[in-house]
């Protein structure tokens, strides 16, 4: 059955300001260094016309990680298209961690000649760190950590120390590229199963928490205190049921993270994945969805679920502050077989709409070019559909966040915002999440259109198109034009597509 939408040109409640920077990305610590992570999906298995499935071991999922992961070399960020695609983008915050940040030690002066430290899993040299912040500053952006806390800087029993941190911190700000917000470590609900001393136990990380956040706060005033970082569970749906306690041995809450620590928090972190995909489906099959629900409600929703279940976390331990989801993206495991293709935009787009109908914030969606959810294809840097929905968000959508009084339902997602160029009226986007009705909008007025979809009316195509037109980069890699149509009277919503609607 077609869905109805009636839009207004004004009068609408404005229900929040946003932050300007909700559209950011991660930078995968085990990129900077290089290291090993997912594997890529062949052509067919990203088409959907080759299953993907990986056979359970009794070794359990260490033997499946080491089948579906390989080492890749360190990503080139001075790469000139990278950098040109990055900085289209405006704007935006570059969280560079990841498991592997809790695990590098810091070599600075090349005193261990490429050879590991004990206790630590990978080696983060000078060069390479000041490739990130010469990368930072070229494209406008702000830097966010986190830090070492591992077996090799301390024990379980002993408390932590800044002696790695330091050297993080003071290369950065001297270097002219301050480190501005950061978190003590990355997904610590996971305990040892994220790299954190053997015995790690909650007690001894709000002991490390306030150790860190308070010595950040001396010598680093300037830089926001970000956390907990936490990964599924605290009620927080992900897959079609359970939450991160299907993954770890061991696992805690937000409470047990925060309950008791004194160093207040700025910003309030979790992070958000869809489930796990392909890669670990066979081993947790309620965390995973089937292709063939990427479009519905109740997969839609597990990201907007997310968002209201950590308010109210935020509302207890960081009241007023902001709420950031700092790993955001499809799956769990690198991603979906379709996650680079149209069929994830879907989510995306709805994640950032219905994320700032909820609360304000930045989410970092991962990651810029790494696996197959990032932005841009690995090393070639080719642009995916998800990187030119979310540079017209980017565009098109303001801070201001409107009461569309539209419910959410299949076939409407209907989101608002002021006009991105500061000018009276709205930006709409509308999502026609229903692959067999096209979706009625009624228009004020005239207005500029910009309708997505799959190229040939694939949703799993590699390809996006803007107004039937299919968006790849030009000469020199330039960025196409991505211009609207003009539309008047009632507008048709194709099914599986989306519509940035500017009036």
């Amino acid at each position: 059955m077609s869905e109805n939408v009636k839009l207004k040109s004004g009068g609408l409640k404005a229900l929040r300001e946003m932050n300007p920077m909700l559209m950011s990305y991660n930078v995968e610590f085990a990129e900077v260094t290089g290291g090993t992570f997912w594997k890529a999906y062949t052509p067919e298995q990203i088409a959907g016309t080759e299953e993907f499935y990986v056979e359970p071991t009794k070794e359990g999922i260490a033997a499946m990680y080491r089948d579906l992961m390989q080492v890749y070399p360190p990503i080139d960020l001075y790469n000139e298209k990278c950098r040109k695609l990055a900085k289209e983008f405006g704007p935006v915050w570059v969280r560079v961690s990841g498991t592997w940040a809790t695990k590098t030690y810091y070599d600075f002066d090349g005193t261990t000649n490429g050879t590991v430290p004990e206790g630590y899993l990978n080696v983060l040299t000078k060069e390479q760190w000041i490739g990130v912040l010469d990368f930072v500053k070229a494209i406008g952006a702000k830097l966010m950590v986190s830090v070492a806390n591992c077996p090799g800087l301390h024990s379980a029993d002993e408390p932590w120390t800044p002696v790695e941190a330091e050297k993080l911190f003071s290369l950065s700000k001297e270097y002219g590229v301050p480190i501005e917000a950061a978190e003590f470590a990355n997904e610590p609900n996971m305990m040892e199963d994220t790299g954190f001393p053997k015995g790690y136990t909650p007690a001894d990380y709000r002991r490390d928490q306030d150790l860190f956040f308070g010595w950040l706060k001396e010598n680093y005033p300037e830089c926001l205190a970000v956390g907990p970082s936490t990964t599924g569970g605290d009620e927080a749906k992900i897959g079609k049921s359970g939450g991160v306690e299907n993954i770890a041995l061991m696992t805690c809450g937000c409470d047990d993270l925060l309950g008791g620590t004194k160093v207040p928090l700025d910003v309030f972190s979790y992070h958000y994945y869809n489930g796990v995909s392909e890669r670990l489906a066979s081993v947790m099959p309620t965390m995973h969805w089937l292709a063939s629900e990427a479009n519905t409600e109740e997969y839609l929703d597990v990201a907007i679920d997310c968002a209201r279940v950590y308010t109210k976390y935020r509302d207890k331990y960081v009241p007023g502050g902001e709420m950031w989801v700092t790993e955001s993206g499809d799956a769990g495991g690198g991603g979906d077989t379709w996650a680079s293709t149209y069929l994830d935009v879907l989510r995306t787009l709805n994640e950032l709409g219905g994320f700032a109908a909820v609360t304000n914030g930045v989410i970092f969606h991962n990651t810029l070019a790494s696996s197959d959810y990032g932005f841009l294809a690995r090393e070639v840097f080719d642009p995916r559909p998800n990187y030119f929905a979310v540079l017209l968000w980017n565009r098109l959508m303001g801070t201001t966040v409107y009461d569309t009084e539209e419910p959410v339902r299949m076939g409407a997602h209907v989101y608002a915002h002021s006009r991105k160029d500061g000018k009276d009226g709205v930006a709409y986007l509308v999502i026609n999440n229903d692959l067999e009705h096209t979706t009625e909008v009624a228009l004020p007025g005239e207005a500029d259109v910009y309708m997505l979809a799959g190229e040939g009316g694939n949703m799993r195509a590699s390809v996006m198109t803007l107004n039937g037109t299919p968006l790849k980069l030009g000469e020199g890699n330039g960025v196409p034009a991505m211009e609207p149509v003009k539309a008047s009277g009632t507008l048709a919503v194709a099914p599986g597509s989306c519509a940035f609607i500017v009036l």
